[in-house]
């Protein structure tokens, strides 16, 4: 069962979202990367915005050219949202793993700008 908490929090971010696809549409408006105007390189988080309007098309594929990793980190984050909340297990993840998930999320940010990985950069089809 979702509490009260976690509601307001869904219910916030609903709100937050409706108004920038109302925003996206009407008037062409776009989050930048203040990182990649600075540097001119990607950060690890880079076409997080193009992935999620890409997801409320249903355009899975161009979602995940977008930025790979955040993708398949969401994907994984719904299923154990899913598991913990309708399967009502109580079960957390060792805190190793977030550390693991650290180091994998530097890694990807500097193999995204190095020339062999450009695959990794965001990309429109």
């Amino acid at each position: 069962m979702i509490h009260k908490k976690e509601m307001k929090l869904i219910l916030l971010l609903i709100s937050f979202l409706i108004i920038f696809l109302f925003l996206n549409k009407v008037f062409n408006f776009t989050i930048p990367c203040l990182f990649h105007e600075i540097t001119n390189l990607y950060c690890p988080g880079c076409g997080i915005t193009r992935m999620f309007l890409a997801l409320f098309k249903l355009d899975f594929y161009q979602a995940f050219r977008y930025n790979p990793l955040v993708f398949i980190l969401l994907i994984l984050s719904i299923v154990y949202f899913l598991v913990k909340k309708i399967g009502k297990l109580n079960f957390k993840f060792p805190n190793y793993i977030y550390y693991y998930l650290l180091v994998i999320v530097i890694i990807y940010g500097i193999l995204r700008n190095i020339p062999l990985f450009s695959f990794l950069a965001p990309t429109t089809l």
